[in-house]
């Protein structure tokens, strides 16, 4: 039996780590989702986030374009805010001169 150290997270939000043996290197449990755990081979592991990571990599170009697109949009509304904002200040400023004269 082969024994392997490694540092396991003490939670999958944190970044501390304990350490830890695995005892059966040819198995491993993998997260699927939703708190869910499959025991999968190594060989089974890698096809597994292979695909995940292809998956994930198309939803990423799927989206792209419409990320762009509402990043454009909201640059166009601040512009536009920013025009009305100096124009009230410029007619604040002229409205406060001619009341003073």
């Amino acid at each position: 039996m082969v024994f392997v150290s490694m540092l396991h997270p003490l939670d999958p939000a944190s970044e501390m780590y304990v350490p830890g043996t695995l005892s059966d290197v040819e198995h491993v449990l993998v997260d699927v989702g939703t708190g869910y755990y499959v025991e999968k081979n190594v060989e089974d592991t890698k096809e597994f986030f292979k695909r995940k990571i292809d998956f994930l990599t198309k939803q990423i170009e799927k989206i792209q374009p419409a990320l762009q697109e509402k990043h454009g949009m909201k640059q166009a509304v601040i512009e536009v805010m920013n025009m009305k904002i100096q124009q009230l200040q410029a007619q604040q400023a002229s409205q406060s001169g001619t009341t003073k004269a």
